[in-house]
């Protein structure tokens, strides 16, 4: 028998019980889509992650207080607005373009006789440069509001939609923040959101405000400051931290109160932690692929018992060993390739339905439908293989005596 003649074989013997070999493939279709959806998932939300740090610029600099070493707690109230103003400072940092501190509250917003509850950023004026916000309406906050604690707002768009309406101009109008009024004197323009915050939904105030007025500290919980040469981003992260050893009077860099990362930190940090996730889940999914090769293993077995006595009569006319092996090993892998096709369809049907609601790219890469079918190929001539073998190893004259 040749190749051509043990394929058609197979598939006539496939296709003599339909409803036995779709849920024979069943295991294969669910796992081979499980896997192409998880990683899918997992990539988009990497392209997304990637796409959202890469858009801040890949020369931020973030400095957080406090510290991240192992067993020890440090306070977290360590940085202060006068450290970004050192840092602000073009004689000490040459490679600086803009620095902003950040005093980050959760607060009611009131206006219009309606209320929403959002984020409220106390930022400096370089703030628009380093975040990459453009001006809708009006302006954003200046230093000379800074500098007199002015009671000043700049909304982003959807902020003004909910408490004003579509296409409304505030510019002038007062909104309330915990009992305060605030002139809004700027709308940013509509960003979308990313891994960190939501632009559009947020609302700035100057950072001396934010401190004194709304969060009732004296330090800052964040500063950004942008580079101006990103090559040089690591000498600048190391002068950085000079100047603030010299601020905060320490004398040895391991006792530094504050913590200095890039936004290529941040980049690699999110990517690994999605490649993990994705890596765990799609293993997860995988075990679906065993379950369903145990599956085809087992109803090969009970094929080659009820075709016993068909066994028996292809040895008697001249089937070699070889050949029942490859039949009923082409069957299996037949199966499964089958349905590993039926479960990339599936699979990428699946991704690109949950991508339509969620806010990741699709995205498929091609060697993982490739990888799908080989894995799914391998997994039927494994699980296909004992079943064949012992067909294969029939003695004629009992296979013929069977009932």
């Amino acid at each position: 028998m040749n190749y051509l003649e043990l394929f058609i074989s197979a598939i006539t013997a496939l296709r003599g019980n339909m409803l036995r070999t779709a849920l024979t493939m069943l295991g294969i279709v669910i796992g081979i889509a499980s896997v192409i959806l998880i990683v899918s998932l997992g990539q988009g939300a990497s392209e997304s992650i990637t796409s959202q740090v890469s858009s801040l610029g890949t020369n931020l600099i973030f400095v957080i207080p406090g510290t991240q070493t192992p067993g020890r707690v440090s306070a977290t109230n360590t940085l202060t607005y006068a450290d970004a103003q050192v840092l602000a400072d073009k004689n000490r940092l040459g490679n600086v373009s803009d620095v902003s501190p950040q005093v980050n509250v959760t607060a009611e917003v009131v206006a219009n006789g309606q209320s929403k509850r959002t984020a409220i950023q106390g930022v400096s004026s370089a703030y628009q440069a380093i975040g990459s916000l453009e001006m809708d309406q009006g302006e954003f906050i200046t230093p000379e509001d800074e500098n007199v604690y002015a009671r000043v707002a700049v909304l982003g768009p959807q902020v003004v939609t909910d408490l004003f309406g579509e296409n409304f101009n505030p510019i002038g109008q007062t909104v309330t923040i915990k009992s305060l009024s605030f002139r809004v004197v700027g709308v940013t323009k509509v960003k979308g959101s990313t891994t960190f915050s939501n632009p559009d939904e947020t609302v700035y105030v100057p950072v001396t405000t934010a401190m004194k007025m709304l969060a009732g500290q004296n330090f800052v919980q964040a500063i950004s400051v942008e580079a101006k040469d990103g090559q040089k981003i690591d000498q600048t992260m190391d002068d950085i931290k000079n100047i603030l050893l010299d601020q905060h009077k320490i004398t040895d860099p391991a006792l530094a109160d504050f913590t200095i990362r890039s936004s290529k930190d941040a980049l690699s940090i999110l990517s690994g932690i999605t490649g993990v996730l994705t890596a765990m889940l799609a293993g997860i999914a995988a075990i679906s692929l065993v379950v369903g090769g145990i599956g085809i293993m087992n109803i090969m077995l009970v094929t080659v018992t009820e075709r016993t006595k068909e066994i028996g009569l292809l040895k008697a006319i001249g089937a070699r060993h070889s050949d029942i092996l490859m039949q009923f090993l082409i069957e299996a892998v037949v199966l499964t390739i089958l349905g590993g096709l039926a479960g990339i369809i599936l699979g990428i049907s699946l991704a690109f339905l949950v991508t339509r609601f969620a806010p990741i790219p699709f995205l498929v890469q091609p060697m993982s439908i490739l990888v799908a079918v080989g894995v799914s190929t391998i997994v039927g001539i494994v699980f296909g293989l004992y079943p064949a073998q012992r067909a294969a190893k029939l003695s004629p004259i009992d296979a013929l005596r069977y009932e």
